[in-house]
């Protein structure tokens, strides 16, 4: 019963994150601007990669894997050239994010068939459904910006990119 009663602690604890902590669910050494990718699995691999940046605790292959499979149930392109992937993950307190721009536009079969030009890859606790959602929702609210998605990719500095991000976030 200790054991149950821990966990809904845990459970509790990670549910109650706040959503507009961006500053701690991303930081500028998981950012890339201008990435040359040459398909949806080497970008899937990348920002595996950005999302262990400092999290020794974590698998690059588990990391990439999960992004991958979450892909197989339906694309994460959200439209206007923008891909969300995302996963839950063991073993993570809180969420991470990673944010990449593109060299070049990809096909990444997004709900408006057109290419993506940046993706913001997002990983959470196993048990943090609300928590995943709330982030989900928020990401897709601050990408429907034509003027904020504009700056991105015009940026060519990961830490002015971080402070756009944590604005709007």
């Amino acid at each position: 019963m200790n054991a149950s009663v821990s966990d809904k602690s845990h459970v509790e604890a990670v549910e109650q994150q706040p959503e507009d902590e961006f500053s701690r669910l991303l930081a500028p050494t998981r950012i890339s601007v201008n990435l040359n990718v040459s398909s949806k699995k080497r970008l899937l691999e990348s920002l595996a990669g950005l999302l262990l940046k400092n999290r020794d605790e974590l698998d690059r292959d588990t990391i990439s894997q999960i992004l991958i499979e979450r892909e197989r149930l339906g694309s994460t392109g959200i439209g206007d050239g923008v891909a969300l992937p995302h996963g839950r993950v063991n073993g993570i307190e809180h969420a991470i994010g990673a944010f990449v721009t593109l060299k070049t536009p990809l096909d990444y079969d997004a709900i408006d068939e057109q290419p993506i030009t940046m993706a913001f890859a997002l990983l959470v606790p196993a048990n943090a459904n609300e928590t995943h959602l709330k982030i989900l929702s928020r990401l897709a609210e601050i990408f429907s910006d034509s003027e904020f998605r504009h700056r991105l990719a015009a940026s060519t500095d990961p830490d002015l990119v971080y402070s756009e991000i944590l604005i709007r976030g």
